[in-house]
């Protein structure tokens, strides 16, 4: 099942347990049963603390169990966690077997007192990039305590339970077999959902934080540029972000970041974090921006966080980045993780064999579409202009599919649903101006990024298209205030380029410190 190399990898993690562990395992005759074996008897051949019983009951099958023996097993994976799930696999073992987990210790101590019994399921897909960090979460919380319980589900390999609780976006959380969550979810952000008082004891902490020389909104490239470059001037600074990493994160494929030939968004993210992190930097995570109020007599501006806790700051570096850009349409949000996505890596295993549409014929879209097709039974990829715009290569890709059709000068007007689920697509075809209607049972939003700028409206200068208007030197309508990434006016929104514009953000705010 494992290679040579990855056994020889795993073998060393191995070597880190403290303790005994038991894989329980519920197998049938499946082909992902079979697998399921081979993975657990592959794993209980590198170490003699790890042992495997095939006597597994479990509900769910294939699955199984990482335990303690004689003592009732909390983790669990339902399906065979390979792709991005394996390093949720290997992290379950080692925190099982006793290596202690690598998080803040007043959170371990959070999570250890909260009372109550809690059992979650997570759906996922073994493609889902963001899915992993939901598993590694609720794992490491079932390891801290005794009252939660935590299992992953393969949601590509149980459909008929997929279809029947109608989950249509990973991952998807249950609590106690309801709904809980879905999308992206930290540690932190579970732990305040399931115990409130932590959100409060949380927010009265960060607002006790002495006033920063550089204040950072935002974790993605160009705030994590710009800490970087601030700490290293010896001045105090902070970022505060509602996810480090940013949109980074729920990008899949990255093949244009100068020197390095290709990696993907989560792993940039983390390289970030380490990076910044090696320096005096005050990081604060989950919390949104709700309020700039700027400097007055003190000379500080303030930070108003939807938590309620406040920071305040000598200057603001603001880099809230963008998010995906809706259509605005009937049925949009209603439906939304009810058969409206905006991740096809993420999302796609979910509509095996069915009908989507892919909205944009961008690069974005067009990829969307090549990427489904190979999943899914008919996508109808839709674009507003009269031609695709995406990159000749990619058109010639995308119409050599067989299961792809291309419909341009289409204006999206409606998203159908049953009133539990997407049925249909409505839209206008601009040449005739007739009304069509498409059945399908997935759409993939995929038509450009809006700022994420909202919070700031009627304090700063933005433009309208509602970015941050910055100078040549990142400077904004406020003196103090300075701006990068892709919330500004600066075009082009590359990775590559909010980091330089982080950087040269950091750089004025500093020299406003000293000239000031």
């Amino acid at each position: 099942m494992l290679d040579a190399t990855i056994k020889g990898q795993l073998g060393a993690y191995l070597g880190k347990l403290q303790r005994p562990i038991e894989l329980i395992a519920s197998p049938d005759s499946s082909d992902q049963g079979r697998e399921m074996l081979a993975l657990l008897h592959d794993i209980a051949a590198l170490s003699d603390k790890v042992s495997v019983s095939e006597g597994g009951q479990a509900p769910r099958k294939p699955s199984f169990s990482i335990g303690c023996p004689g003592e009732e097993a909390r983790i669990s994976f339902a399906g065979v966690p390979m792709g991005h799930e394996f390093s949720s696999l290997v992290l379950a073992l080692l925190h099982v077997g006793g290596h202690p987990p690598k998080a803040d210790a007043s959170v371990i101590d959070s999570i250890r007192a909260i009372p109550g019994r809690f059992h979650f399921e997570t759906f996922i897909s073994l493609s889902c990039h963001n899915c992993p960090d939901v598993v590694q979460a609720l794992n490491l919380m079932a390891v801290l305590n005794p009252g939660i319980s935590h299992q992953m589900v393969d949601g590509g390999l149980f459909q008929d339970e997929v279809a029947a609780r109608q989950i249509m976006g990973v991952p998807t959380v249950l609590l106690n077999g309801e709904h809980f969550g879905q999308g992206r979810l930290a540690l932190e952000e579970i732990v305040g959902r399931i115990d409130s008082s932590a959100l409060q004891r949380e927010a009265e902490k960060i607002s006790t934080r002495e006033p920063f020389d550089v204040l950072i909104v935002g974790g993605g490239p160009a705030g994590a540029a710009a800490a970087i470059y601030a700490a290293r001037k010896g001045v105090r600074t902070g970022v505060v972000s509602e996810r480090f990493g940013g949109q980074v994160l729920d990008t899949l494929a990255i093949e244009n970041f100068i020197s390095v030939k290709a990696t993907d968004g989560p792993k940039l993210a983390a390289a970030l974090e380490e990076h910044v992190r090696e320096y005096d930097v005050d990081i604060i995570d989950l919390q949104r921006a709700e309020a700039l109020l700027p400097a007055a007599g003190d000379g500080l501006n303030e930070i108003r966080l939807a938590s309620g806790a406040t920071l305040r700051s000598k200057t603001l570096i603001l880099a809230t980045g963008a998010r995906w850009r809706e259509m605005n349409v009937p049925g949009e949000k209603e439906y939304r993780g009810h058969g409206v996505a905006y991740c096809p890596h993420c999302d796609g295993p979910l509509f095996k064999g069915k009908r989507v549409a892919v909205i944009g014929g961008g690069n974005s879209g067009v990829e969307a579409a090549i990427d489904l097709a190979g999943i899914v039974g008919q996508v109808t990829l839709l674009e507003f202009e009269a031609s695709l715009r995406a990159d000749a290569i990619l058109q010639k890709k995308l119409f050599s599919l067989a299961n792809v059709t291309v419909i341009t000068e289409a204006l999206s007007t409606e998203v159908s649903g049953d009133g539990e689920k997407v049925d249909g697509l409505l839209y206008t075809n601009r040449a005739s101006g007739e009304s069509q209607r498409i059945d399908l049972e997935g759409i993939f939003v995929q038509i450009g990024l809006l700022p994420n700028s909202d919070w700031l409206k009627g304090t700063i200068e933005l433009s309208p298209r509602g970015e941050i208007e910055v100078d040549a030197r990142g400077g904004t309508s406020l003196p103090s205030v300075f701006a990068a990434g892709d919330v500004t006016t600066v075009p082009y929104k590359q990775i590559v380029v909010a980091m330089g514009e982080g950087t040269k953000a950091a750089l004025s705010a500093f020299d406003h410190l000293i000239r000031s």
